[in-house]
């Protein structure tokens, strides 16, 4: 369930919980019950959470692991077992 702001024009701004659902139906200000529009505020962002960091400096290098010979799970009867037509026969 979204938190949104509402601005009453007499008592301020305040917060309320609300379903999306209930989006587009007026909120009462919960001081006077006047009206209350709704107000846009973006989705709170943190990046220095520790989960993406910025590198200083020049990038390092990453050396690739070697490709097996054999993929592991290739049949050696048929190119294209996923596909029905080629799928080896069933006896």
């Amino acid at each position: 369930m979204p938190l949104y702001e509402y601005r009453c024009e007499s008592c301020g701004d305040f917060e309320a919980w609300r379903r999306m659902a209930e989006l587009e139906k007026p909120m009462g200000c919960p001081e006077c019950g006047a009206i209350a529009q709704r107000l846009f505020s973006p989705p709170s962002v943190n990046l220095n959470s520790g989960s993406v960091r910025i590198s200083k400096g020049e990038p390092r290098l990453v050396e690739s692991q070697k490709e097996p010979s054999k993929p592991r799970y290739q049949s050696a009867n048929s190119g294209r077992p996923w596909m029905i037509s080629h799928a080896p026969p069933r006896y």
